[in-house]
């Protein structure tokens, strides 16, 4: 399962949604039918858009709307029904399972509302992971400095249950970024913390997204999180209601 995980913006609707060129990803009438009962039940229904490389987006929308699907089909995670999904060039639903999650480990980065850090392993040799699973060496003070980076340089060998939910959140973005991934996906990663430790880890996101030049998609239900985005796209019964560039 680990292996599978790290194996693991530009968009426009309005009525005709905008076909970037080169896109980091690009979704092509998406479905998602799952069977429920013994009868089909659509989660996403033909999505199409596009998200240029070091963007920043988010999407929105109620509960069971399919922001979770959606997000775990743009990350190769799941396979669309119909469709295609393209992650830089690669048509991923082209592709076996191991191919799949090559092409993950090679460009994505993951963080988590509940953080997904291995119990038995210290914040250092959660954030090492990635990149041991690359085979590359000599990354101990790659992982060092990035801890030091969202505050946790002291707390290194600490278990995640010697952790907060805020310092474990921190560790899972030292390691979302370890391996300078072209795109972060994050679902709800402020949506078990408390409002003033939501604002220390939103800004160490932005912060190191911005310094990775990483392009990065939230799936939130949190307005003022998605607000600080450069757009929103807005599903709701597994279609897109709108998709518009924010002013911030």
């Amino acid at each position: 399962m680990w292996r599978l995980l790290y194996l693991t913006n530009y968009c426009s609707l309005s009525l005709f949604p905008i076909m970037l060129e080169n896109p980091i990803l690009d979704l092509q009438n998406v479905s998602k039918i799952y069977k429920s009962g013994g009868r089909p039940l659509k989660v996403l229904d033909e999505i199409s858009f596009s998200i240029a490389k070091g963007s920043t987006i988010s999407i929105t929308g109620p509960s069971g709307s399919g922001k979770t699907t959606l997000l775990g089909l743009c990350a190769g995670l799941d396979q669309a029904t119909s469709g295609s999904v393209f992650l830089n060039g690669i048509q991923l639903d082209a592709l076996s399972e191991d191919e799949r999650a090559a092409v993950r480990n090679r460009n994505i980065g993951f963080i988590f509302q509940n953080f997904q850090l291995m119990p038995t392993l210290t914040a250092l040799e959660n954030v090492m992971v990635p990149m041991e699973l690359r085979g590359e060496r000599n990354i101990k003070n790659v992982a060092l400095d990035l801890l030091d980076k969202v505050g946790l340089a002291e707390r290194s060998h600490h278990y995640p249950v010697q952790l907060s939910g805020g310092e474990q959140q921190r560790v899972s973005l030292a390691r979302a970024f370890v391996n300078k991934p072209a795109i972060l996906f994050a679902d709800e990663p402020t949506g078990n913390l408390d409002a003033e430790t939501s604002e220390k880890v939103e800004k160490l996101l932005f912060n190191l997204n911005e310094e990775n030049g990483t392009t990065l998609v939230i799936v939130t239900h949190d307005i003022e999180l998605a607000m600080r985005t450069g757009r929103i796209i807005r599903i709701k019964g597994g279609k897109i209601t709108s998709d518009d560039v924010n002013a911030k």
